[in-house]
């Protein structure tokens, strides 16, 4: 488990296609404290450590995680904010975050706002997975590529988030323009209710 607070941004090295599957080569700051079988997340993707040498370290990441999320568009030079999984003792400063991307949304603006960024995320409507709680509410949580944030301004496929100084320089959403793909993790909570009420 996670909780969208991110620890640093990883920089792709190599990428490497075996079948269906990748396998992502990283650098990070924080690779010196990593260990093989290690549950990392990637954009908000949980991703298993595969290998450590150095100050690389190497994830696989397989189809069905390719088609959910954006780790197939990565590219060598990219950055991507990473999160270890949360200490049973350690404090709970972002919302409950699985590690399970559910869906892609794309950035459609971004708006200087005098001191923070306002982006709007828009991504696709389906009746069905609202129905299992996917879907956005006001002042609820989401996790936009590993990032815990507070919805603002829902629509049906679409909603934005403010982004303050610290979180725009120490995560990726400092790449983030029209246009580009981010992951997004509904909030596990609406997930819940949504299934409690389909059981009856």
């Amino acid at each position: 488990m996670f909780t969208g607070i991110i620890e640093a941004m990883a920089k792709v090295e190599a990428i490497k296609h075996l079948g269906d599957n990748i396998d992502i080569t990283f650098s990070s700051p924080i690779t010196h404290e990593l260990s093989v079988a290690q549950s990392l997340a990637h954009n908000g993707v949980c991703l298993t450590l595969t290998a450590v040498e150095d100050n690389c370290y190497t994830v696989t990441a397989m189809r069905e995680t390719l088609l959910r999320s954006n780790l197939g568009e990565l590219k060598v030079g990219d950055l991507v904010n990473i999160e270890r999984s949360m200490p049973a003792n350690g404090r709970f400063d972002g919302h409950i975050v699985q590690g399970h991307v559910d869906t892609t949304a794309k950035c459609t603006a971004l708006e200087d706002a005098n001191g923070s960024y306002i982006y709007t995320f828009q991504y696709a409507f389906r009746p069905e997975m609202v129905s299992h709680g996917y879907f956005c509410a006001d002042k609820g949580s989401v996790t936009v590529n590993g990032v815990s944030l507070t919805v603002c301004n829902p629509t049906e496929d679409s909603f934005q988030v403010n982004i303050i100084p610290f979180t725009y320089d120490n995560t990726n959403f400092q790449s983030i323009r029209p246009g580009t793909t981010v992951n997004l993790e509904f909030d596990i909570l609406g997930k819940l209710v949504a299934r409690m009420r389909q059981l009856g």
